[in-house]
């Protein structure tokens, strides 16, 4: 066994190599809001210029990295018409600007970009401008836009499940086995982590290049992708968490081996120290693993990221502590290896303190990445995954409760006195002064103990009704983390409320604009409400229908109705609307056209009478 000192050293070594990488990590990383978005263009999304512009410029919600097809411009044929490579503006990370070739024909060209966002995750867009006026084009924005590649999409997703799995295996595993119980089958859970997250570690890291770069599957072996993977944030996470898990094996050879030769003769004190040098060496190399996720993901970017690294390092921590936990304690129930009661109860408290770190992390996350208002949890994607991924908690922690009863069931004496008799041996005194006829005389005792188990286990309702439940524990525990994988690839909430606002171009398949205007003329049944829809509220032709109801709800008419548009901040307007009257309270203008997408002023006159009449103003986003 090791002494305190060299347990020390260990500790110091740990300490120093994690310092290093998360130096490496954390090198250059500023703070930004997480999954960048486009917030503006020049020329601006549907727009028609007089003349061709030198340049297009583009500007993010937050900074981005750029390859050398970050951005493409295609003129109406499909040809590029852009020359060089991408480059920031004025050194700003938050831009990019790619030149045009000159003397290009007047028409509409298609702009499509791509790049990687300060969280690491891959963002990808098109839009439309037209110089001269607008032409037919062969080509869309949706299928300018590229993106990730669905085949590398698909198994990237799944490493990111399998190393969250193997994260929480490898910890979990070894904190149980430290804690509560260690034995051969929850070495394998722990190893088994190891093994996994180093292999999606691996495969993460080969697919990073493709992953960011929209390319396919066959250009995964492109060392030039790799090394610019290397070069990323993301990819210096990846290397130094397979860094860190050399450190974790070295650190799975000392505990699992400390607890394999452990004859009970060593000095309490010695013994003692050792444990929590150990111990601390593996809390090290368990934070240094979370971090690889924290420093380069959600975490990393948006408001208080010197909070929310940390805040994200406990709550990966106490997840793995607890579900890792659980599926040791599940191995061990299947396999029949005896644990104790007293076991089980420290794994409970510990499992309890887990769930209460991983509340208060909870929350704060949630607020940080959705904040608590209705529509942000319910009218994002990022909000209703976190509203699954809560009901599977609370599904879990009802099981947990079901388990904790059960553990109050199990029967301990009759499986030590069966495992006693089993044996046939005095523990202390077994093969005394022969070091070999004791090791084997132990490995004896622990497979007819584990025999003993396993008929005790069939035979106590209490483990048995434990092992169900610790089963139905464990099935929750993979939908928690499959939701998690998906929240990890999720535009947060806060960050998509804040591409509404700006104003970024929407895609093709962007709906009507509806909007809803009280008004009061004054005068005798002067008060109603306006519904105005523009539709398909994009560049180009549109249809407004304006509906008047009166206070009781009842459709309306009035001597006179106008509407117009104005794009204020490009001093483009009024456009008035033809309104014709349809039926009762029902006005519709046709080819409405609109030159470019902005927010839009909608001014509404109502008059209903010879003197009584107001204009009311709304907003209205054209795309």
């Amino acid at each position: 066994m090791r002494t305190p000192a060299a347990a020390r050293r260990t500790v110091s070594f740990l300490g120093t190599l994690l310092a290093a990488l998360l130096w490496t990590v954390t090198s250059g990383a500023g703070t930004a809001s997480a999954h960048a978005a486009l917030t503006s263009t020049d020329p601006a999304s549907g727009s028609v210029v007089a003349s061709a512009p030198r340049q297009v410029r583009l500007t993010f919600s937050e900074g981005v990295l750029l390859g050398a097809d970050s951005v493409r411009v295609l003129d109406p044929k499909g040809e590029r018409v852009d020359q060089g490579t991408p480059e920031h503006v004025g050194g700003r990370s938050e831009t990019a600007a790619v030149a045009l070739r000159a003397g290009i024909a007047d028409g509409t060209y298609t702009v499509a970009w791509q790049a990687v966002s300060a969280d690491s995750h891959p963002v990808a867009g098109a839009f439309t401008f037209s110089i001269g006026a607008p032409s037919e084009t062969t080509v869309t924005a949706g299928s300018a836009a590229g993106g990730i590649d669905p085949a590398v999409d698909a198994f990237y997703g799944i490493g990111r499940f399998a190393a969250y799995g193997g994260f929480v295996l490898l910890v979990g595993g070894a904190v149980f086995a430290g804690v509560c119980r260690s034995s051969r089958t929850v070495q394998r859970v722990a190893v088994g982590g190891w093994v996994t997250l180093f292999v999606s570690t691996t495969v993460l890291l080969l697919l990073r290049g493709a992953y960011a770069g929209g390319k396919g599957m066959g250009s995964v072996p492109d060392l030039s992708l790799l090394g610019d993977a290397l070069s990323s944030k993301p990819g210096a996470a990846l290397l130094s968490r397979l860094l860190l898990l050399s450190a974790a094996a070295v650190f799975l050879a000392v505990l699992f081996g400390n607890r394999t030769r452990e004859d009970g003769r060593a000095e309490p004190e010695r013994r003692r120290g050792a444990d929590w040098g150990l111990g601390a060496g593996g809390a090290l190399v368990a934070a240094g693993l979370a971090a690889t996720w924290a420093l380069a993901e959600h975490a990393s970017a948006g408001i208080q990221p010197w909070l929310a690294m940390p805040v994200d390092i406990a709550h990966l921590l106490a997840a793995a502590v607890w579900l890792g936990g659980l599926a040791a304690l599940l191995a061990t129930l299947w396999s029949g290896d005896m644990v104790r009661r007293a076991a089980v109860e420290r794994f409970s408290r510990m499992a309890f303190v887990s769930v209460c770190v991983l509340a208060a992390t909870g929350l704060y996350q949630t607020w940080r990445q959705a904040g608590f208002s209705w529509s942000s949890l319910m009218g994002t994607e990022y909000g209703r995954w976190l509203l699954v991924k809560a009901g599977l908690v609370a599904v879990l922690l009802a099981v947990a409760f079901l388990s904790r009863r059960w553990t109050g069931r199990l029967a301990d004496v009759a499986a030590t006195k069966a495992a006693k008799k089993t044996a046939g041996v005095p523990a202390g005194r077994a093969g005394a002064g022969d070091p070999v006829r004791a090791a084997q005389l132990a490995r004896q005792r622990a497979a007819l103990a584990k025999a003993a188990g396993r008929r005790q286990r069939d035979a106590d309702a209490g483990r048995s009704g434990l092992r169900r439940s610790v089963l139905a524990e464990a099935a929750v525990a993979v939908a928690v983390l499959a939701v998690t994988t998906l929240l990890t690839g999720t535009q947060p909430g806060r960050a998509e409320a804040e591409q509404r606002r700006s104003g970024a171009p929407a895609s093709p398949a962007a709906g009507p604009a509806e909007v809803s205007i009280a008004y009061d003329t004054g005068g005798t049944n002067g008060r109603g409400t306006a519904r105005v829809t523009v539709d398909p509220a994009r560049t180009g032709a549109n249809t407004v229908d304006v509906t008047l109801l009166d206070a009781s709800g009842r459709p309306v008419d009035v001597p006179e109705l106008t509407l117009s548009m104005t794009a204020t901040e490009k001093r483009i307007g009024p456009l008035r609307a033809d309104l014709k009257r349809q039926s009762a309270g029902h006005w519709q203008a046709t080819d409405f056209r609109l030159p470019m997408a902005d927010s839009w002023q909608l001014s509404l006159t109502v008059r209903t009478s010879d003197i009584d009449q107001v204009t009311e103003i709304e907003n209205v986003k054209i795309n």
